[in-house]
């Protein structure tokens, strides 16, 4: 279905829902990413000379693998090059360094000789690749009672890279509970002076920030770049590949997004529900954190359409309806029946049609490109699931009811608010829950937050263990949906506040490109 641009204006014309209803507003400051300059973005790093550039790289830095013969560099090139966004040009040279440590631990051939850094470096790898490696790598590094780790605190590459292995961990795994508390008070206690290697205390400051197996490693690249361009040990090779590899990958992110911004623009969702965020650049954004290699590009305009009505949707339910249009709404996106919507606001009707369209087409297109011809009836599942949580927090609201926190999140898992929703006074948030099923301060209640979504990232790492290679994408872009929403609230709204941080997170992925040596 064709929605277009003859879409004018909104207004409520049908005798049920006559009488006009008191709408909120959420004053959502306009859009500062027009049209005209989306439309303007253009890189020359599509062009062919740059690829072959970077392929001519590409085989260099694959002879590095044939030239490192030392277990622990071996490991540190993997390292480096799945921090700077070049993993998937080397899964071949990835899964055969790896397999050789999983197959050494196996056969009991693996001997770190006290060197806490090369353990904790190798079970992290592991562990993010999806293979079963224990705790017990770290049980030579307890002391007899098991309440103290013999580290030496002068030791702060070992002791950030336990740091970051410990988030790796999965229920159950005291020993690396211990170690996570244990590294975090050693980092937390240094200083610039007191580290000798430049960029460590960098690297410690950003580990302490957001651990990197929290991160969306697309957002994290150009932080990795500046970081690994200041280590006098990195081959400079790699620093090369990763900067050209970065602007060919932003050109095709830069096509992506104009292409998806001209669908946007002749939707005109945005002139005719002007009550609602107009954020599709952020939208893009979270999709590019899921996936941003350049053969993904179809997959990342169908989900940030997706995102992008996801915010038109939660504002529909947030600000415009009343509670009875609400319950209307979510019986007809229940049934997927466009008959039951024609007594509702024209607003409520636009967003329906739109929807429809945009699961018909996406469907349509899946089974086009990737023969899945059963891809519809799960679409309308996931919106009627997410318009039923929606409604939910409505009632919640009209009642002026705080649930429960475990009543909170059953429902918030489908649906959760950000820091707008929290201002303006809409269904509580998980630390309002918390505080007063709890009678605790805000602090307590966040340190209580904090700790549970620990304990999920737990959850998420013990399925992302020994999962068949076929999976291991797919696991990878699920686990990132996590990592992007990390990345989005860090500093604070990420979709209702556009200047900041992530304005500068825009600028610096989608529109500035990295000066080549």
């Amino acid at each position: 279905m064709e929605i277009g641009r003859q879409i004018l204006q909104c207004q409520t014309n049908s005798e049920a829902f006559a009488i006009d209803q008191q709408r909120r507003s959420a004053n959502y400051k306009p859009n500062i990413w027009k049209y005209d300059f989306l439309q303007s973005l253009s890189s020359k790093y599509d062009e062919e000379q740059y690829k072959t550039q970077a392929e001519r790289l590409r085989q260099d830095v694959k002879h590095l693998f044939v030239e490192t013969v030392d277990l622990q560099a071996i490991l540190e090139l993997v390292d480096c090059i799945r921090k700077l966004g070049l993993a998937s040009h080397f899964n071949d040279e990835i899964k055969e360094a790896l397999d050789s440590v999983a197959s050494s631990m196996k056969n009991n051939n693996f001997n770190v000789e006290g060197n806490l850094y090369f353990a904790a470096l190798s079970f992290r790898l592991l562990r993010q690749h999806g293979y079963e490696v224990s705790q017990d790598v770290f049980g030579e590094f307890l002391d007899e009672k098991g309440t103290s780790m013999k580290i030496q605190c002068e030791d702060i590459k070992g002791v950030l890279e336990v740091y970051e292995a410990s988030h790796l961990a999965v229920e159950g795994e005291t020993i690396l509970d211990f170690a996570k508390a244990f590294s975090a008070r050693i980092l937390k206690g240094i200083n610039n002076c007191t580290v000798k290697e430049g960029n460590i205390f960098t690297r410690v400051v950003h580990a302490l920030e957001l651990p990197n197996h929290w991160r969306a490693q697309w957002f994290d690249v150009k932080w990795q770049i500046d970081a690994y361009e200041n280590d006098q040990k990195i081959n400079k090779l790699l620093i090369d590949l990763a900067k050209i590899n970065f602007n060919i990958v932003q050109a095709t992110l830069q096509k992506d997004l104009k292409e998806i911004s001209r669908w946007w623009r002749n939707l005109g969702l945005t002139e005719t529900l002007k009550f609602t965020r107009d954020r599709l650049v952020e939208s893009f954004l979270c999709s590019v954190g899921l996936v941003f290699e350049p053969h993904f590009s179809c997959f990342r305009k169908w989900l940030t359409k997706a995102i992008v009505m996801v915010l038109v949707i939660d504002d529909v339910y947030d600000i415009y309806g009343s509670l009875e249009e609400l319950e209307h709404f979510t019986n007809a996106v229940n049934r997927w029946d466009s008959r039951i919507i024609q007594q509702l606001p024209e607003c409520m009707q636009i967003c329906f049609q739109v929807l429809d369209s945009i699961v018909n087409e996406t469907a349509s297109e899946m089974e086009r490109k990737n023969g899945w011809n059963h891809a519809q009836p799960h679409l309308k599942k996931a919106w009627a699931d997410f318009c039923q949580a929606l409604l939910v927090e409505s009632k919640w609201y009209n009642k002026e009811h705080t649930p429960s926190l475990h009543e909170y999140l059953n429902n918030a898992w489908i649906s959760s608010s950000g820091t707008a929703e929290q201002e303006r006074g809409d269904a509580a948030s998980s630390i309002v829950c918390h505080m007063k099923e709890t009678n605790v301060s805000e602090e307590t209640a966040r340190t209580y937050i904090k700790d549970m979504i620990s304990k999920s990232w737990k959850k998420v790492n013990g399925q992302c263990i020994a999962k068949s290679p076929k999976l291991q994408s797919l696991v990878n872009i699920n686990t990132n949906m996590a990592r992007v929403v990390h990345n989005l609230y860090q500093y604070g709204d990420g979709f209702g506040v556009q200047d900041r941080e992530n304005k500068r997170q825009i600028l610096s992925l989608l529109v500035d490109p990295l000066k080549l040596n």
